[in-house]
């Protein structure tokens, strides 16, 4: 008869920082089975948003405009899709940066 591990039990957190702080240091191995672990699907799940005041350029919030209705989307959309494609290509620079400088090149 195989060995079963005795998974120890997770304790109570009261808050969400207090939660990520103990999993942020900590190996998941002595409270989670992952060989029964399934994939989670939350279809109704959406990202959470915050309300910003930007100001641009009458000009360019114009050409934004002309941009977002050729190509049939909502400004704001269009807007939050150039800022993330350029966050990401910003942070692989840097990852790429971090990454030569650490391994001497």
């Amino acid at each position: 008869m195989p060995k079963r591990h005795v998974r120890s039990p997770v304790p109570t957190f009261r808050s969400e920082a207090e939660e990520r702080k103990f999993w942020e240091t900590r190996d998941t191995s002595p409270y989670v089975d992952w060989a029964n672990a399934r994939i989670g699907v939350f279809p109704n799940l959406r990202p959470s948003t915050e309300t910003i005041s930007l100001r641009l350029p009458a000009a360019l919030l114009a050409e934004l405009k002309a941009l977002a209705n050729k190509r049939d989307v909502p400004y704001q959309s269009l807007l939050k899709m150039f800022l993330a494609e350029r966050v990401a290509q910003e942070a692989s620079a840097v990852n790429g940066r971090t990454r030569r400088a650490r391994s001497g090149r």
